[in-house]
């Protein structure tokens, strides 16, 4: 049968491991069988009383040896491994789905997965869920959930084959034993690791030194038996859709590319602002139609929207995207584990309003600012400031700040300090709120700052002055519309030119274009 060799060399190799397990047992107890030895040598007579010295000794080691083993095991035992958090799917809510899985474990002949989760990211894969210890454990199926809104039901279905195969090699007892006692070193690796106790110091330091031990024992091994799974698990599914399977290869690189851009571009945007969009998943299909559109290599692809999206295996597909979104927030973000004050859902319609608008108004105004404050004298006369609308040598003869006014002070060269500045608060900001359990974005320049601060003042003057209207582009995130038409990438090189070279010249002829009144007062909010 396809994937027994592979499955052969799988379990000799989970073997292996356990024997380094069974030598770490026996070395335990080898202090012990020494002392039971002498105890049974001077009982018999056979060993006299200048012996006894070394006899109790050798008790006293091992009671020492057996206690330390003991502990080192419960805690390899109990140590509880780190697992992705994930939004787990019951049979009511998605009955088609599970048939699928089942459907397609049986043509697999292997064991169908326990259950079905799905995660925010580009991946699948197999969790163990460990039942009572008479009870083999089942694995848990684990779904990308980007897949499953994007991808078609016959291409979900090849791309999972060679997932749902593992469960044949999860459920070998040798296999399975294996992966438990990696695990728990794994766990135990943390424990040593974690902890500022003082007092237990020592006892961290025998635990992770044996844990390494016996995992620099077990890598080799383990490595070899998890590329031999894999191997018999792929040789498995080929006998399953497999020409289909290439197809949805593709679909997963287009998938990573597009969720990329809406986590980095549109999400994280409102993540830091308070706010998590509702539908990332429906958002990502956007987003990669969008893609399809724009990319000539992915002519084709809109076609497959008339086939029955995977995502229709789910009975309330609405309700799942929006806990996917928020673990989404949570995961790449850290953002709250539930809504709340400063915590709040924001959908796609409301997304330009609440989101755009507001991230422009707030620059612009963090702008106007950081220029008032470096250089009040060095441009116009200080005015008294106006609640709202801005102070000092910014506010035009309107009583606010206007667009003009910084577009002058930039050219006057104010550039080279507003960065600084921004970048400085940029910095503090960040190190006054938790760290993002991963890091999307780099840190932005001063530069880079600067020139994003003056986009959003443009943007606050043409939606204020000109009829321009605050929108959301699918890959590249906020977008500003005039007459209906996107606009945003036009400011990049206007923009360039009065930050780097202090040259207001192609800003103001842009603007001015758009019909953008440089003297009016700015709405910052």
């Amino acid at each position: 049968m396809a994937g027994e060799a592979g499955e052969a060399v799988a379990r000799a190799r989970a073997l292996a491991v356990l024997r380094v397990r069974g030598a770490a047992v026996g070395l335990a107890l080898l202090p012990a069988a020494a002392a039971v030895v002498l105890h049974a040598e001077s009982l018999a007579g056979r060993v006299g009383a200048d012996w006894d010295g070394v006899r109790w000794g050798v008790t006293a080691a091992a009671l020492v040896v057996l206690a330390v083993a003991a502990a080192i095991a419960a805690v390899i035992t109990r140590a509880k491994p780190a697992v992705t958090p994930t939004v787990p799917v019951g049979r009511t809510s998605a009955p088609d789905l599970y048939r699928l899985v089942q459907d397609l474990a049986e043509r697999l002949q292997v064991p169908a997965p326990g259950a079905i989760e799905l995660t925010p990211d580009c991946d699948s894969w197999l969790e163990p869920a460990e039942g009572p210890a008479s009870a083999r454990p089942e694995p848990v199926l684990v779904i990308g959930s980007p897949f499953l809104w994007w991808m078609r039901v016959a291409e979900l279905r090849a791309l999972l084959a060679p997932v749902v195969a593992g469960t044949a090699p999860a459920a070998d007892p040798e296999i399975s034993a294996a992966r438990r006692f990696l695990r728990g070193l794994d766990a135990a690796a943390g424990v040593a690791a974690g902890g500022r106790s003082v007092l237990l110091k020592p006892a961290r330091a025998v635990l992770g030194g044996t844990v390494r031990l016996l995992l620099r024992g077990c890598r080799v091994h383990a490595g070899e038996m998890e590329r031999a799974v894999a191997a018999a698990c792929s040789e498995r599914a080929q006998a399953v859709d497999y020409g289909l399977r290439i197809v949805a290869q593709e679909q997963v690189g287009l998938a990573y590319a597009g969720w990329d851009r809406l986590l980095t571009r549109v999400a994280l945007p409102a993540w830091r602002m308070g706010r998590w969009p509702a539908r990332l998943d429906a958002g990502v299909v956007a987003a990669l139609t969008e893609l399809s559109r724009r990319d000539r290599l992915a002519e084709g692809f809109e076609s497959r929207l008339g086939e029955r999206p995977a995502c229709d295996l789910l009975e309330e597909p609405g309700t799942v995207d929006e806990a996917i979104s928020l673990l989404a927030a949570r995961l790449f973000h850290g953002g709250p584990a539930r809504p709340g004050a400063g915590w709040a859902p924001v959908s796609w319609a409301r997304y330009p309003e609440e989101v755009v608008e507001r991230i422009w108004r707030e620059e612009a105004a963090r702008l106007a600012r950081v220029l008032a404050e470096e250089g009040a004298d060095a441009v116009a006369p200080r005015r008294p400031p106006v609640p709202g609308r801005g102070s000092g040598v910014l506010v035009g003869e309107g009583g606010g700040t206007t667009l003009g006014r910084l577009v002058e002070r930039l050219a006057a060269g104010g550039a080279e300090e507003a960065a600084a500045r921004l970048e400085g608060e940029a910095l503090r900001a960040a190190a006054a709120v938790p760290a993002a359990v991963c890091e999307l974005m780099p840190a932005r320049t001063g530069r880079e700052l600067l020139a994003e601060h003056v986009v959003a003042a443009v943007c606050c003057a043409v939606l204020d002055t000109a009829g321009g209207v605050a929108g959301l582009d699918w890959l590249d995130g906020p977008a500003l519309l005039v007459g209906g038409v996107r606009r945003t990438s036009e400011l990049a090189g206007p923009v360039a030119r009065l930050v780097d070279h202090a040259d207001p010249a192609p800003l103001r002829d842009l603007t001015a274009a758009w019909g953008v009144r440089a003297d009016a007062p700015l709405d910052l909010g």
